[in-house]
C-alpha cells in the first residue's frame, strides 16, 4: 500500500438506476467524502480538470446497461491532474477513458479519480485539460471501428452515417486524414460540422436514396467503408451502398432486428463489423490514445471545441446529462472542481 495524504472529494453518486428522464435530477447527487489515506500499490490519484459527459453515460444512469455496478460513480473520460502517488508523476497532466469506469466501478465524474499508474498517459502539450477531458470515447469508438475494418487507405470512399455526431466527426478526421473520399449523412441537408483534412460530401437522407447517391457520386462502385453510427434506420441503404468487400461497422442501433439480405451480402463478400467500447478497459484505452497522440500533435487529428456554456460543474450535472439526452450538438463536460 502507498500512504498519501488526507484528500477530500466529491462525487456523483448514483444508488440506483433513475427512475426515468426526468428524474435525473434526483439520481444524480453529489456526495462529499475522504479518500482511503492508503492507495493500493501502482495506484495514483488524479485531481479531474474536465470530464466528458458521453450518452452512454446518460443510458447507464438510466439503466440501459445491464452490467452496470450500483451504487456508483457514473463518468468513462477524464482529463487531469496526478496529485497523488510516485513523485515522478506528481503534477503531470494526463488524459484517459475506460469501458470499465463510470460501469463497473466508480468513475470520472468526480472531483478525483483513483486509477492504476500503468494505465496513465500525459496528454499532448497542445491541447487543453478541458478539450482532452472531451476526446475519449468518440474518437477511440471510431479508432477501433476503422482499425477492425482494416483501416482507412488512400482513395476508398467512406461513408458515415451520423457524420454530425461525435462518433462521426472523430471517424472523419480519421478518414480524411488517410487520403479517404468521405460521404457523410443526417436525417435533413446540413453542412458538415466538424474538422477535416479534405472536403466532405454531405448528403440529407430525406433528399433521397443514400445508396443512389452514393453510386451516383463514385461511378458506381460504392462505398469501401460504411460507418453506420445510427445502427438500423439506415441499415438498408447503408447495406446497398457497399462496394465489392465493402465493410460497414455498427456501434449503437435503435431496433435490435433488421432485415437481413443473406444474397447481398455474400454475393457482394461484405463484412459487418460490431464495436462495443465498453469492453475496452483503461489500459486497452490508453493503448489507443497511444495511436493517436501523432495525430493531435501534428494537428491532423482535433479535438473538439468545448464552449464555456457547455462546461458544467458537479452541481449542474442533471442538467448536463439532460443536454446531452437532447442530443446537444456540441461536446458536453463537467469541471469537478470546487
Amino acid at each position: 500500500m502507498n500512504t498519501a495524504s488526507q484528500v477530500r472529494t466529491a462525487a456523483i453518486r448514483v444508488e440506483a438506476k433513475s427512475a426515468g428522464p426526468e428524474a435525473l435530477n434526483v439520481a444524480l447527487q453529489v456526495k462529499e467524502f475522504d479518500l482511503p489515506c492508503e492507495l493500493s500499490p501502482g495506484s495514483v490519484v488524479i485531481e479531474v480538470r474536465s470530464a466528458g459527459v458521453n450518452p452512454s453515460d446518460v443510458k447507464a444512469v438510466l439503466g440501459n446497461m445491464p452490467h452496470a455496478i450500483w451504487p456508483r460513480t457514473p463518468g468513462r473520460d477524464y482529463a487531469g491532474v496526478v496529485v497523488e502517488g510516485p513523485g515522478n508523476l506528481l503534477g503531470k497532466e494526463v488524459w484517459g477513458s475506460g469501458g470499465e469506469l463510470g460501469i463497473r466501478r466508480d468513475g470520472t465524474h468526480a472531483r478525483h479519480l483513483v486509477i492504476s499508474a500503468a494505465d496513465l498517459r500525459e496528454k499532448p502539450a497542445n491541447i487543453s485539460l478541458r478539450e482532452a477531458g472531451a476526446v475519449g470515447v468518440p474518437f477511440i469508438t471510431a479508432y477501433e471501428g476503422l482499425r477492425e475494418a482494416g483501416s482507412v487507405h488512400r482513395g476508398d470512399n467512406v461513408l458515415v452515417l451520423g457524420a454530425n455526431g461525435k462518433v462521426g466527426q472523430a471517424v472523419i478526421q480519421f478518414a480524411t486524414a488517410a487520403g479517404g473520399r468521405v460521404f457523410g449523412v443526417e436525417r435533413t441537408p446540413e453542412p458538415y460540422r466538424g474538422h477535416a483534412s479534405s472536403e466532405v460530401t454531405m448528403f440529407g437522407a430525406s433528399e433521397g436514396d443514400i445508396a443512389e447517391c452514393v453510386r451516383d457520386a463514385t461511378g458506381g462502385h460504392g462505398a469501401n467503408i460504411v460507418f453506420n453510427t445510427v445502427g438500423s434506420p439506415y441499415f438498408d441503404a447503408a447495406s446497398r451502398a457497399m462496394a465489392v468487400q465493402g465493410r460497414q461497422i455498427f456501434i449503437s442501433t435503435i431496433e435490435p432486428t433488421v432485415s437481413f439480405d443473406l444474397f447481398a451480402f455474400y454475393r457482394g463478400r461484405h463484412h459487418f463489423i460490431g464495436i462495443d467500447t465498453l469492453a475496452l478497459n483503461s489500459a486497452d484505452c490508453a493503448l489507443v490514445l497511444d495511436a493517436l497522440r501523432a495525430g493531435f500533435e501534428s494537428g491532423a487529428l482535433r479535438p473538439f471545441p468545448v464552449l464555456p456554456a457547455n462546461v458544467y460543474r458537479l452541481a449542474g450535472a442533471a442538467e448536463a446529462y439532460q443536454a446531452v439526452l437532447g442530443g446537444a450538438k456540441d461536446r458536453i463536460v463537467l469541471d469537478p472542481a470546487p
